[in-house]
């Protein structure tokens, strides 16, 4: 089953991220293009150091990877992830599908 297979600190990583606006925001430029560190900081009203930390978090949660171009870390978003995710996603709303449809048949019967 999907759920069992993409649950663990992975899959917490991962939403632990995605709970937190900035981070969806950051996420969302990243995937559009790529931005430096820097670039990101500028939307923000935070602190750079604040900024690095919510990509720290997304990084850990493999949402976002870093290159080096020059001096400046260039920050992507990462589809791969993000398609685990809506797997995960799919097969919560199969479930809940399936049970809404076993009600469905339940209160048929009666």
């Amino acid at each position: 089953m999907v759920v069992g297979a993409l649950s663990g600190p992975a899959t917490d990583r991962v939403f632990h991220a995605l709970a937190d606006a900035t981070r969806r925001d950051i996420l969302i430029r990243v995937i559009r293009s790529g931005q430096s560190v820097s670039e990101l900081a500028r939307h923000y009203p935070m602190s750079f150091a604040a900024v690095q930390k919510h990509v720290a978090v997304l990084e850990r949660a493999e949402l976002v990877s870093k290159t080096r171009r020059g001096r400046e870390q260039i920050v992507n978003g990462e589809v791969g992830a993000l398609r685990r995710v809506a797997l995960l996603l799919d097969a919560y709303e199969e479930i809940w599908r399936h049970r809404a449809g076993r009600i469905a048949d339940i209160l048929d019967e009666e």
